[in-house]
């Protein structure tokens, strides 16, 4: 089974990476169409008004200099890729609540939704300090997608999926819980220097909106999100 994996940290991200490992483990084929460089926060922007260079690395893997749903975009109608669905992450950092709009990986989850197909966002929150472990990060998507993707999944949806960050002795993969996304703002806060004004909100520090994504993320647990495009 062919699948299409991008994301929005660039093609030599060690999400990505997690992302192919946990594929090859259920025995699909990859596919790698990812931005050439970092697309952090780019929401669902698209580039129609100039050419968009992409390069072939490998057999099956191409960068794009263009954003995540460009990648999408070229992967289907340019190279012409026929993916049972689309994968995109594992982002160095959760995608919860307001994230949703703001992210380039959700974006190309949404995308490929756009266009009838499968697919699904994968985020991992990320604590100051604590190491992360990319090989378990592989195993707990190769679990979760050998769960999910065969049941049942009304047309022009997407899994946004988000991953707690917890220490390295824990190897189990955390349960599951089916959440919508937080409606509380995220915190915003400057700080005027020398440049202008630097952003100094606290990720950690948002609102948790009881049984919300990030108040089941932030509670150790996997927060699974079905959005509608």
């Amino acid at each position: 089974m062919r699948v299409l994996l991008t994301n929005d940290d660039g093609i030599t991200a060690p999400g990505l990476r997690a992302l192919e490992e946990a594929v090859t483990q259920l025995g699909w084929q990859p596919v790698v169409v990812a931005p050439a460089v970092e697309q952090s926060m780019c929401g669902h922007r698209v580039t129609t008004h100039q050419p968009l260079k992409v390069e072939q690395h490998a057999e099956h893997r191409h960068a794009v200099h263009g954003t995540p749903a460009d990648c999408v975009r070229i992967a289907l109608f340019a190279l012409d890729v026929k993916p049972a669905f689309v994968l995109s992450g594992v982002n160095a950092g959760g995608n919860l609540g307001q994230d949703i709009v703001i992210s380039g990986t959700v974006a190309a989850a949404r995308e490929a939704a756009y266009h009838g197909l499968r697919s699904f966002a994968f985020s991992h929150y990320m604590i100051r300090g604590l190491a992360v472990d990319w090989r378990r990060t592989a195993s707990w998507i190769a679990e979760i997608l050998g769960e999910t993707h065969p049941q049942e999944q009304a047309h022009r949806t997407f899994w946004n999926v988000n991953l707690p960050h917890l220490p390295p002795d824990v190897q189990t993969l955390p349960p599951r819980v089916p959440c919508p996304p937080a409606r509380s703002p995220l915190n915003v806060s400057y700080i005027r220097n020398e440049h202008g004004f630097a952003y100094t909100a606290s990720y950690a520090d948002r609102p948790r909106d009881p049984g919300s994504d990030v108040d089941a993320c932030f509670s150790g647990n996997i927060a699974v999100s079905l959005l509608h495009v």
